[in-house]
């Protein structure tokens, strides 16, 4: 089983995917960007293109990735990946399932002023590249073909992933951790995607 978690920059996808991947037994955290710095770092200035998705091989080394997980693990694999292009996410998440493969899909959806708050949080501005593609975000998860589609605005990350949980039928392990031993871990899930050599 796979669960993917989409959303724009600032929902939460990420902190609710580790927290899933904390609390569920033997999960296993797939990272798709890895793929494009990868890809980045691997093709001389005239082939780059302006967002890695872009690259056809992106799409097909995601598919062929996760294909290879599905057929060799029994773990839950969680993917925390924005992805709005409804062709590309058909080539990744529509390929596989009209395999057969199970993904349970989830989008985390903000209003612009929430979205732009939790960027400042984490030292984005209102300038910088992640609050610059808000509206695109927004824009394009709205779309169907994104559901099931969570609004977050005021819903903790402890109840985004419940509510994944819930719809995916996963049991979570109990969270016997103290608030700020949450707060640490979530703190620690921030600096671990900070991408300092792109």
């Amino acid at each position: 089983m796979i669960i993917w978690i989409n959303g724009a920059f600032g929902s939460g996808k990420g902190q609710a995917s580790y927290e899933l991947n904390r609390r569920i037994p033997d999960s296993f955290l797939f990272d798709p960007e890895n793929a494009g710095y990868f890809i980045r770092k691997n093709v001389p200035d005239e082939s780059k293109v302006s967002d890695f998705q872009h690259y056809p091989m992106w799409r097909e080394f995601n598919y062929s990735m996760l294909r290879y997980l599905d057929e060799t693990s029994s773990r839950i694999i969680i993917v925390p990946m924005t992805i709005t292009d409804t062709q590309y996410f058909d080539e990744i998440v529509g390929r596989l399932r009209r395999e057969g493969v199970t993904i349970h899909h989830y989008t985390l959806c903000a209003s612009r002023e929430v979205l732009l708050k939790r960027l400042r949080s984490r030292g984005d501005g209102s300038e910088s590249w992640p609050a610059q593609q808000i509206d695109r975000c927004i824009q394009g998860l709205s779309h169907e073909v994104f559901g099931h589609h969570l609004d977050t605005d005021s819903m903790s990350i402890d109840a985004v992933v419940e509510q994944i949980a819930s719809m995916s039928a996963i049991d979570l392990l109990p969270d016997h951790r103290t608030d700020a031993r949450k707060r640490l871990d979530r703190i620690l899930t921030q600096i671990k995607q900070i991408r300092l050599f792109n």
